[in-house]
């Protein structure tokens, strides 16, 4: 479910949790459309025999996958209103902690870390934490940052 909050809403919301996404399908044709659009053919994503030979056993998505995965999940869970403009700033840390098997399904959850004012508007600070089903350590943690920009008078 969407929340869909204003940015002051959001910038009064610092240290909570702002929503968890559905559950995402890891598949092979996925792994191997993002290994097109990066070239990154490592054959421990994309070829199943050389990865089963790996200490995983089988073929992971690429970290940058999981990463990737971030808007998608982000607008799913927040709809900021009253903006002009948002915009991604960028990732302070970036952790990966466990692979992501083909076949899994992964989810984010975000909490709002803080905002901090910026011209015409606020850059806020988010926790985005990517878990695999069934595992008790996330696959990935990450701080983004990204700036909402006030909507100008008509």
């Amino acid at each position: 479910m969407t929340t869909s909050l204003s940015i002051a809403e959001l910038q009064a919301s610092g240290g909570r949790v702002i929503g968890t996404s559905s559950w995402h399908d890891v598949t092979q044709e996925r792994i191997l459309a993002f290994a097109d659009a990066t070239e990154d053919w490592n054959p421990i994503h994309v070829d199943p025999a050389a990865a089963a030979r790996t200490p995983t056993g089988t073929v992971i998505a690429h970290g940058l996958f999981t990463l990737a995965l971030g808007p998608k999940f982000f607008y799913e869970i927040l709809e900021v209103t009253g903006t002009s403009l948002q915009l991604n700033y960028g990732y302070d840390k970036v952790r990966w902690l466990l692979p992501v098997p083909v076949g899994s399904r992964v989810r984010m959850t975000m909490e709002l870390i803080d905002g901090e004012p910026v011209d015409q508007g606020i850059k806020f600070r988010t926790r985005e934490t990517f878990e695999i089903e069934g595992k008790d350590k996330p696959a990935c943690v990450a701080e983004h940052l990204f700036t909402c920009y006030y909507e100008k008078d008509a």
